[in-house]
C-alpha cells in the first residue's frame, strides 16, 4: 500500500523559509516522479513542482527561483525547501505520486 506523509509546515513571516518533507512508503521513491501541488484557501490544487529521477526538477513559474527539490532515496523522502516565502504561499501543500496523496501540511505566510 503506498502511503505519503507530508511534515514540516508552520507559520513563518514572509520572506522566511520552511523545508516541507514527504516521506513516502509501499514503493521505491527513485523509480517514480513525484510532485508537491498545494491548495490556497478557497482555491482550487495549484501545481508546485515535480521531481524526476533522471531528470531536473520541474517547477511552476509561481515558485521558480524560491523553492528547491531534493531527496534522499536512503530515507525514501522528498523535500520542498521554500525560500523568500510570500502570503501568496499559504495553503495546504500535498505530496503527490499517481493516484496517491497525503494528508497535507499546512503552510501559512503571515506577518
Amino acid at each position: 500500500e503506498v502511503q505519503l506523509v507530508e511534515s514540516g509546515g508552520g507559520l513563518v513571516q514572509p520572506g522566511g523559509s520552511l523545508r516541507l518533507a514527504c516521506s513516502a512508503s509501499g514503493f521505491t521513491l527513485h523509480d517514480y516522479p513525484m510532485s508537491w501541488v498545494r491548495q490556497a484557501p478557497g482555491k482550487g490544487l495549484e501545481w508546485v513542482a515535480t521531481f524526476i529521477d533522471g531528470g531536473s526538477p520541474i517547477y511552476a513559474e509561481a515558485v521558480k527561483g524560491r523553492f528547491t527539490l531534493s531527496k534522499d532515496n536512503a530515507q525514501n523522502t522528498i523535500y520542498l525547501q521554500m525560500n523568500m516565502l510570500k502570503a501568496d504561499d499559504t495553503g495546504t501543500y500535498y505530496c503527490n505520486f499517481g493516484t496517491s496523496w497525503g494528508q497535507g501540511t499546512q503552510v501559512n505566510i503571515s506577518s
